[in-house]
């Protein structure tokens, strides 16, 4: 992996042994996801199934957030179906390599995961999250379908029932409350965050490269087989209320810093 290669991400090869990947887009200090950081986050898991120069991922974010979502400004370019298909296809991508990846992937949420933030995080096989970060999938506020992996992770983390609450209404969820339900591993005070995941990283890269790899692929199975289910139906669902008027509507509010008015078009 090459730091001249991307612009939104670094890479840094500790020990010769963990590769650690920082989310630190120059455009944005909450890492939001635009067109760049889309893109890159797309080609990264695909180049990742071929890494070959670690034993171990760790993935964070600099400074406030992990990824704190979708970029306002880039949604309105997201209109024309050419564009909106080629989205769908790139996120398809993007979790289907993730998920491929055979290399264990520590996350070390250190802010705000939001959206396609939140579905990357919570997609990872090891997740330690600072007492101050949240995490949340506020689709809906904005009018639009979770289609980025949000509706299969979060029921299978959480349950249904739970995972409907924060997904129908886009609430944050706080590092205590997201381990009680099961959604992150370990809860770690700020200033110790990079050290203990960094530690599990290494642990799992001095561990048996094989038997690591082949367990972590055949749970991820049952990952992809719920993804099977519902990703596509998830995202064609997102499409359509892309091009919806509460999207519009949606939009229009937050630049003009009201609450949107909702009519279920």
């Amino acid at each position: 992996m090459n730091n001249d290669d991307y612009r939104t991400l670094r890479f840094e090869y500790l020990d010769g042994a963990v590769l650690k990947i920082t989310i630190d887009h120059p455009d944005s200090d909450m890492n939001a996801v635009d067109g760049v950081l889309h893109e890159e986050f797309t080609r990264l898991f695909r180049e990742l199934k071929q890494e070959d120069g670690a034993r171990a991922v760790l993935l964070t974010g600099s400074g406030r957030a992990f990824s704190a979502g979708g970029d306002f400004d880039w949604f309105p370019t997201l209109q024309d179906p050419k564009t909106l298909e080629h989205l769908r296809r790139d996120a398809k991508q993007l979790i289907w390599d993730m998920l491929d990846v055979e290399l264990p992937i520590v996350c070390a949420l250190n802010g705000a995961a939001a959206g396609l933030g939140a579905s990357i995080a919570l997609l990872c096989d090891t997740i330690f999250m600072a007492r101050s970060a949240v995490i949340l999938d506020p689709h809906v506020r904005v009018g639009i379908v979770a289609g980025d992996g949000g509706t299969v992770i979060w029921p299978m983390a959480a349950g249904p029932a739970l995972a409907k609450q924060y997904l129908l209404t886009g609430d944050p969820v706080t590092a205590e409350e997201a381990h009680r339900i099961g959604l992150v591993n370990f809860v770690a005070e700020n200033e110790a965050l990079a050290e203990e995941a960094l530690a599990f990283a290494r642990r799992l890269a001095a561990g048996a490269p094989l038997a690591i790899q082949y367990t972590k692929a055949a749970v991820n199975k049952l990952v992809k087989n719920n993804l099977n289910l519902a990703f596509d139906h998830a995202t064609a669902l997102e499409i359509v209320t892309f091009r919806s008027a509460d999207h519009a509507e949606a939009l229009s509010a937050l630049k003009e810093k009201r609450k949107p008015e909702f009519k279920g078009v």
